[in-house]
């Protein structure tokens, strides 16, 4: 069984750490406490909570792309035909390569919030570090 500390479980969700604690403390997450009286989350119910999660945000798209994230642009590079931009979405840097015409109907710029949606025939799987047990 793999075991993770709250703050694990919050950065698998893309949540804060009371996010994950609010979680607990209505049930939606079991937690033990491990000897040092650190919370633990099962691996196995944290997944089940993330897919669930999954769910309520995808019941309510019109869309058959599940990965939205919420951005901000951070750099806009055009030429007359392309275009490059570049956003932070939480952690994530993404990089998005589009027509000058959608930048320019979109208005696209620095400071501008926009959703990346994100849809991909090929996704890479690494391994993370695992927990100790």
């Amino acid at each position: 069984m793999v075991e993770l500390r709250l703050g694990q479980a919050a950065r698998v969700l893309g949540v804060s750490v009371d996010t994950v604690r609010r979680h607990a403390d209505a049930g939606r997450l079991k937690v033990t406490r491990s000897s040092g009286q650190h919370r633990l989350v099962d691996g196995a119910d944290l997944a089940r909570l993330a897919e669930s999660i999954d769910h309520e945000a995808a019941a309510g798209g019109g869309s058959s792309a599940r990965n939205h994230l919420l951005g901000i642009v951070t750099r806009v590079v055009t030429d007359k035909v392309a275009a490059h931009v570049e956003m932070r979405c939480g952690p994530f840097r993404i990089v998005s390569l589009l027509t000058r015409e959608s930048v320019d109907d979109l208005d696209l710029r620095p400071g501008v919030l926009v959703h990346a949606v994100v849809k991909a025939t090929n996704v890479v799987v690494e391994l993370a570090e695992q927990p100790a047990s």
